[in-house]
């Protein structure tokens, strides 16, 4: 979704340096803010990348629901926007990916792995390459592990220039044990990482995959590699956090599968279900304009609510079973779209879709382009006959559960604005998404539900998870860093999302409401269908802070982000619940077992709400 460079030092970074040296000086600092205050008003200029200019995908989609396979093709309108001519282009085969040390993914035409009869990781290959206009064969290969496809051109294509070329492929997803995606594993997994600081690692299985009837396809064709000038962002590395980077482009998708099977992407739904003969397979096209990357869910249960909010439809997805809180979640959604439309900018998308679906433990929610998804494991109907099988301890968390929930929606909501629309880099900086979209629901608290409840909110879903996390004896670290400097989602939940969060909340009230929000404002406008990076978010609050208050912005910066004092700005541990969490728990307790559950049970609500939120 987001890019930035990482040979070298970027001339962002450059700033950022040439910033630190010179602030010990206040004539400086005036300088350097007139500087950034000139670069702001040049970026506000910037409009979206006309049509003809744009990257257009159209894919054509086999989608075997039963054998959990796909097959297709993809046409790709590619221009040079760079300063040189080149004839190489780069794709990335997220689905390839894997976190294992030592484990590499498949070779062209080689077997994917198999356990017992099925596959642990989903599979892609390609099967062939050639040139649009003439049909010719492009010479093309595997990189990185099997993760990036390098595609040779017949000819150098100059700065400004286009050029049109197909690839075919086709792959196989893992059908995921439905225990793994079960509530009790994931509030498991959340004890286990927060006491055990297990090194967790996002796995193509987490967006590619089908369970309990329902297929998640996340990264299912080749996505052509972010570019930044002449330079190619072909590595991906594993990480606690999101690692899909792209340009926007315009999307046109063909998906031809049984008549039964429910789907629903990142587009919109441009030509309904046609078939030439009765009870065959049916395509459907959805088109996408502006979109960083295209998921699609599937399911011949799935069910589907809408709302129009201004010019997009807001959609929740469900299961049969979860259609009373899919309701709640499409009133969040709805109102929170509201929020944020009103206060950052209207959003050029069409459609925003929140899926409920069989997530794994550890994995609470994903965003994409148009579409996020959350565990549907915290779907949960405390009134149904299901929940009186569950632990007591989890029975009594209904507040905290639903809460958590309402709270995911709108963080999701917020990620179309912050990750979607404006770019910016999930493995180097995605305090710059993350942490504006937990701020972002934390305004639609405001909004919704009163100051009261805002600030309650804040308290338990920023506060309360830092201190939880220094209470289990977790290191304050810098918000800054790279995803992969994060051991888990827990950790990145309490460093990234809430510290990063509460630096908004700082800023909020240094420089009051109508300074606070020109200035994000300012920002989304400046970078819409860009890739931002610190120095653009920085210079945004700079330039709209009066001159006295500039260094005072940019040491708030500094302060939250890049050094550590969260126990003195935020909470120190709780030395209360840290003698509670003496308890006796075995380290290898598996997530099925509800051993742990019980050992925890005389821990306080305010243990079991932070255990109970969505990461």
């Amino acid at each position: 979704m987001r890019f930035h460079r990482r040979d070298g030092r970027s001339t962002s970074e450059f700033v950022s340096a040439g910033f630190t040296c010179l602030r010990g000086t206040l004539t400086a600092l005036a300088a350097l803010s007139l500087l950034v205050t000139v670069v702001v008003a040049v970026n506000s200029q910037t409009r979206a990348i006309p049509a003809e200019q744009r990257l257009q995908y159209q894919i054509k989609l086999q989608l075997d629901f039963a054998n959990r396979a796909f097959s297709g093709s993809e046409r790709l309108h590619w221009v040079n926007r760079g300063d040189h001519p080149t004839a190489v282009l780069y794709f990335h085969l997220y689905s390839n990916l894997r976190s294992e040390t030592g484990k590499t993914a498949p070779a062209i035409g080689e077997a994917p792995a198999v356990r017992g009869q099925q596959m642990d990781e989903p599979h892609m290959e390609v099967v062939g390459v050639s040139a649009a206009a003439t049909g010719a064969p492009l010479p093309y290969s595997l990189d990185d592990q099997g993760t990036s496809l390098r595609i040779t051109l017949r000819e150098m294509i100059a700065p400004g220039n286009s050029t049109e070329l197909d690839i075919k492929f086709k792959g196989t997803v893992p059908e995921i044990d439905p225990e793994e995606t079960g509530l009790v594993t994931h509030i498991v997994q959340q004890v286990s990482a927060a006491l055990r600081s297990d090194r967790e690692m996002r796995r193509a299985r987490d967006v590619n995959f089908r369970c309990r009837n329902v297929m998640m396809l996340g990264t299912v064709y080749p996505l052509l590699a972010a570019r930044e000038g002449d330079d190619w962002l072909r590595k991906v590395e594993p990480s606690v956090g999101d690692i899909v980077l792209a340009d926007v482009a315009d999307y046109q998708v063909e998906i031809e599968t049984a008549p039964t099977i429910g789907l629903f992407t990142s587009g919109e739904l441009a030509a309904p279900a046609a078939s030439s003969e009765p009870n065959q397979k049916t395509t459907r096209m959805f088109v996408g304009e502006n979109l960083r990357d295209f998921a699609i869910v599937a399911g011949p249960a799935l069910h589907a609510e809408e709302r129009k909010v201004g010019d997009v439809t807001v959609r929740s997805v469900f299961m049969p079973e979860h259609e009373g809180v899919a309701r709640q979640v499409l009133n969040v959604a709805a109102e929170s779209l509201r929020v944020y439309t009103a206060q950052f900018g209207p959003l050029p998308l069409k459609n925003v879709t929140i899926a409920g679906t069989p997530l794994v433990a550890g994995f609470g929610s994903a965003e994409f382009s148009g579409l996020g998804a959350i565990a549907s494991a915290f779907y949960v109907d405390f009134d149904s006959a299901t929940m009186r099988n569950m632990p007591e301890v989890i029975r009594e968390q209904r507040e905290s559960l639903e809460e958590s929930l309402e709270w995911s929606v709108a963080h999701l909501v917020a990620h179309q604005w912050w990750g979607a629309v404006v770019g910016s880099d999930p493995a180097r900086e995605p305090v710059l998404d993350e942490a504006l979209a937990n701020w972002s629901a934390l305004l639609y608290y405001r909004e919704a539900h009163g100051e009261a409840l805002a600030t309650s909110a804040m308290d338990e879903q920023l506060r309360g998870v830092y201190k939880v996390y220094r209470t289990f004896g977790g290191e304050d670290l810098e918000a800054n860093g790279a995803a992969r400097d994060f051991r888990n989602s827990f950790q990145y939940s309490a460093i990234v999302g809430s510290k990063g969060a509460l630096m908004f909340v700082a800023l909020q009230r240094l420089l009051g409401d109508e300074k606070y929000f020109a200035a994000l404002r300012s920002y989304y406008a400046a970078n819409s269908f860009e890739i931002a990076d610190m120095d653009d978010l920085r210079g945004a609050f700079i330039a709209e802070a009066p001159l006295a208050q500039r260094r005072v912005v940019a040491r708030t910066f500094g302060r939250w982000l890049a050094s550590k004092r969260g126990d003195e700005d935020i909470a120190p541990p709780d030395a209360h619940l840290a003698a509670e969490l003496g308890l006796p728990v075995k380290a290898n307790q598996k997530g099925g077992d509800r051993g742990p559950l019980t050992a925890f049970s005389r821990v306080g609500k305010f243990f079991w709400q932070q255990m109970t939120r969505i990461r």
